[in-house]
């Protein structure tokens, strides 16, 4: 009896190693069709992040260019906005990194004040490193013919009342800058007798000039020489 039983068992277990097997077998093998474990790409409960999943090879979205904020403003004082005049200085800007439109007014002031006064004085040395060739030439000529009249100027600045832009552009590489100069000044002629001939020798008179200024930018030479001038309104 008991032999029995233990043939039983024998039998069972050869069965059960069997099924075992088979089982084995069948859940073992690969199609190439399964997909990969839930747990990979199932988002943890609760995490909103990880409802996104970035797969090994995606590229990162492309980060968008910031947005570039121009001062409408930047140029007050100088030039009107979205103007030629404040298109001429963004021009001029850009070109040149450092350019400081006050500086160069006040900068402007000085060189108009000096001119003038380097005119009336005959000083060719001192006019000649302010002022373009053609410029220079012309201011010589007329300090020649005057000599040869035998006559002298005196002039006197009381003030500079207005120095405003009204022409700003790049031409090429070089930057051009109109301003239009209104001042007081006491200004006089006289011949070799001493005599006034042109103007008063106490009268203040209003002057209105209109110049022309212009650099190569990128130069190393930072001087804005006269390129041009004319009689203003």
């Amino acid at each position: 009896m008991q032999d029995s039983s233990d043939f039983a068992t024998i039998i069972f277990l050869g069965l059960a190693a069997f099924v075992i097997w088979r089982l084995y077998s069948v859940l073992g093998m690969r199609t190439g069709q399964e997909g990969k474990p839930m747990d990979m790409i199932r988002p943890a409960s609760g995490s909103a992040e990880s409802k996104v999943v970035q797969l090994p090879n995606a590229r990162p979205a492309p980060e968008e260019e910031p947005v570039v904020q121009i001062d409408p403003d930047r140029w007050r004082g100088f030039a009107e906005a979205d103007s030629p005049v404040a298109e001429g200085l963004d021009a001029i800007a850009a070109a040149e990194g450092g350019f400081d439109a006050r500086g160069f007014r006040e900068g402007a002031k000085g060189a108009y004040e000096m001119i003038v006064t380097a005119f009336a004085g005959g000083d060719r040395r001192m006019l000649r490193d302010l002022l373009a060739k053609d410029v220079f030439e012309g201011f010589a000529q007329a300090i020649t013919d005057r000599e040869k009249r035998g006559e002298t100027v005196t002039t006197t600045f009381v003030s500079i009342d207005k120095a405003e832009f009204v022409d700003v552009r790049m031409r090429g590489r070089t930057a051009q800058i109109t301003i239009r100069f209104v001042c007081k000044l006491i200004t006089a002629t006289r011949n070799a007798e001493g005599t006034v001939v042109d103007g008063s020798a106490d009268k203040v008179v209003d002057v209105v000039d209109v110049w022309t200024f212009a650099r190569e930018t990128g130069s190393r030479d930072p001087n804005w020489k006269l390129v041009a001038t004319e009689a203003g309104q």
